[in-house]
């Protein structure tokens, strides 16, 4: 199977451009925002731009596309009003997404400011408790909870915490796994990357594992910061990279980068990784 690798692209030129920029450094994967990253109302869906990427994208095996939420979308938050604006935006996005069947659609869980990480569960479930009651029907985009570094009052810091918001869930949920986010939250995937994935397979079960975010870490192991960092260039480094890329749990997901790159440097981080990869 051909790896599964690209970048988080810029969705101001639109879906079809998002699609052409991704073949042109190499990536058959990529990742956008929804809206601008700190909110805001999102752009009109062009159905024809859509029409001619989903062609696109057929022709040229790409997909799947990950849709990632505004960062201002805190579910756990404690005032009203950011949590109906979590609901709303979350709400609007999936109607947005089903415009691109197959797509995930990736969110940080929230940070309980303060209330508590069972209260703050409590809210990020019953969000999503609500999205589907209102949609009316199961999307067809797969909603994933990111794992988060731990940083103040994040939920999500723990496979755990990810756990807890799936068992309170009735929308089928799925996990995207950050290795950034992960290393700096206390798991060891550079001297004992086995031992964490079969304690996510314990805990939260591969079967829900979708995406993975490829990012190297500038932060010492369980720093609980989340600064990312180019691959190869952190305190990861390239040899716990070319493990992940290779595991035989892991290899056939795709892997998205976030990396701080320009297209260019996007271009050889996909070529690097690519020429780690051993084919079975």
């Amino acid at each position: 199977m051909e790896m599964k690798i690209g970048c988080h692209l810029s969705s101001s030129g639109g879906y079809l451009a998002m699609g052409q920029t991704a073949e042109s450094i190499g990536a058959n994967v990529f990742q956008f925002f929804t809206r601008n990253p700190r909110g805001g109302a999102a752009k009109p869906i062009d159905q024809d731009d859509v029409a001619r990427f989903r062609k696109f994208a057929a022709e040229k095996s790409i997909g799947p596309i990950l849709a990632h939420a505004p960062y201002t979308l805190n579910a756990a938050g404690a005032e009203a009003r950011v949590r109906d604006f979590a609901f709303s935006v979350m709400l609007d996005d999936l109607k947005r997404l089903e415009f691109t069947p197959g797509a995930l659609y990736n969110f940080h869980p929230g940070s309980h400011v303060g209330q508590g990480v069972e209260k703050g569960i409590e809210l990020i479930s019953g969000m999503l408790n609500r999205i589907s009651e209102t949609f009316g029907s199961v999307p067809s985009t797969t909603v994933l909870l990111e794992t988060m570094a731990g940083k103040g009052s994040e939920i999500g810091r723990s496979f755990e915490e990810i756990r807890a918001i799936i068992d309170a869930t009735k929308m089928p949920l799925g996990v995207c796994l950050d290795t950034c986010h992960i290393w700096d939250g206390g798991y060891d995937i550079v001297e004992k990357l086995d031992e964490v994935i079969n304690e996510f397979d314990s805990v939260i079960s591969l079967e829900r594992l979708k995406a993975i975010h490829l990012n190297d870490s500038m932060n010492d192991f369980a720093a609980h910061k989340d600064r990312h960092e180019k691959i190869g260039k952190g305190r990861i480094g390239l040899d716990a990279f070319a493990a992940i890329i290779n595991h035989p749990k892991l290899r056939d997901l795709p892997f998205y980068l976030e990396t701080p790159c320009d297209l260019q440097g996007y271009k050889e981080e996909i070529a690097l990784l690519k020429s780690l990869r051993v084919e079975k």
